[in-house]
């Protein structure tokens, strides 16, 4: 009989996600069993030399949940926190996001566990090639292609691709995405977690009939995928943002924020929103039981718990984090008719915009931003209707039904492919 590996809290919780689907949809259990475990994961304990000549050891983490479909594909996070069940779940999460999007990769993720802002740019540069170094092994750009996450940039991306490049001997510019459009970076990345969170907006609205230029809406969360998305519905949908925090807490104003004005007073003040002498100041909890139409939680997972989603008064939740809503608090929320947009669907603009930085690096051809505009809205609308078409098909919620398309799509590749050695 086959073993696998003791399942951490935050991956039992995606199993459950991913049950609910595979037995409304009647996956066949020997294509189960597979798709439950992740591939391959690499634990690395490697030593950085510090200013003052120290030597510190860090842990760091690369997951590679599946490749059926093609390379592995997921950010890379710094963060204390950091730990093997996070960095498994996520890239379970990434492997049927996708397959929504109908990318040609499978799911990965890396993490290293410190707090980066401890550390200062040289110590960082260390770290991070260092770090790129151990998990070498895995990566490749048609093996396992990294990008960046929570606390990592496009300046981490070209430490990454020169590394890389270092050690084969030659520039591999698509080893990595997210990279500065300078060393094959795609235009239009930044802002492309944020447009495609816009764009699950607008059809959700569309859904239940909704003027964008008359509904209201709060982000938890104002790093890249907060304040684009902000910028980007305010401007885009003419809808009023009337609230945003981070982890210092919130700013709330009824008649609309001016969220130009806001991301820069957040970039002169330490990444801050703290102190903003507009608005109300309101609490993360206060932002989330708001009064508006659309909540958009785009900081960290389980945001939404059980006592807070009683109290939840937003009739569509956008999620631009990843899992920030826990099973139980969904449950409460669906109860009460509340449309989740999943974050499988809802932030999948990143990775999509990845994937044409990926291809554009393949081919040595770059494209222009309204180009990558155009293809990324387009590739959102679509999957948002396929989603929306196997919701009502099974009359069943958005996360669900975007899991059944994404099961579906890994595991007709994996029946094609057959499992290997016979």
């Amino acid at each position: 009989m086959g073993t696998s590996h003791d399942t951490g809290p935050l991956y039992k919780m995606a199993l459950e996600q991913f049950g609910k689907a595979a037995d409304l949809m009647g996956l066949d259990p020997n294509i189960r069993r597979y798709l439950e475990r992740p591939q391959r994961s690499l634990i690395v304990e490697f030593p950085v030399v510090m200013d003052d000549g120290r030597v510190e050891m860090f842990v760091g983490y690369r997951v590679q949940h599946n490749t059926v479909r093609g390379p592995a594909k997921g950010g890379i996070r710094y963060h204390p926190n950091v730990t093997l069940d996070e960095v498994q779940t996520l890239a379970f999460w990434m492997t049927w996001k996708c397959a929504v999007m109908n990318l040609p990769f499978g799911g990965g993720k890396g993490g290293v566990k410190v707090n980066p802002r401890e550390l200062s740019p040289t110590e960082l540069e260390r770290l991070s090639r260092r770090y790129f170094s151990e998990i070498q092994m895995m990566i490749g750009p048609n093996r396992d292609i990294p990008a960046p996450d929570v606390n990592t940039n496009a300046q981490v991306m070209a430490w990454y691709m020169d590394t890389y490049s270092m050690n084969v001997g030659y520039s591999v510019l698509g080893v990595v995405t997210g990279k500065p459009v300078d060393l094959g970076g795609s235009r239009g990345r930044d802002e492309a977690t944020g447009r495609g969170v816009k764009v699950c907006t607008e059809e959700a609205l569309k859904t239940f009939g909704m003027d964008p230029t008359r509904s209201t809406v709060a982000i938890q969360g104002f790093g890249n995928v907060g304040s684009h998305s902000a910028r980007i519905i305010s401007k885009e949908l003419g809808a009023k943002v009337v609230a945003v925090s981070d982890v210092t807490g919130g700013v709330y104003d009824p008649s609309g924020l001016d969220i130009d004005d806001l991301i820069r007073y957040r970039d002169e003040n330490n990444g801050v929103i703290k102190g903003y002498p507009k608005g109300e100041r309101i609490t993360n909890e206060e932002l989330l039981t708001m009064d508006v139409d659309i909540l958009i939680p785009a900081a960290l997972e389980n945001a939404i718990d059980e006592s807070i989603a009683r109290d939840v008064k937003a009739k569509i939740i956008i999620e631009g984090a990843n899992g920030p809503v826990t099973t139980e608090a969904e449950k409460i929320l669906l109860e009460k008719g509340v449309m989740i947009v999943p974050d499988i669907l809802a932030n999948a603009g990143g990775v999509t915009v990845s994937y044409f930085e990926w291809v554009q690096d393949l081919q040595s051809f770059f494209w222009d931003t309204s180009q990558i505009r155009k293809e990324l809205e387009r590739m959102m609308r679509e999957a948002f209707y396929d989603v929306f078409k196997i919701k009502e098909k099974y009359e069943t919620d958005m996360r669900t039904a975007a899991y059944i398309l994404a099961i579906g799509r890994v595991a007709e590749a994996l029946r094609m492919r057959g499992i290997y050695p016979r």
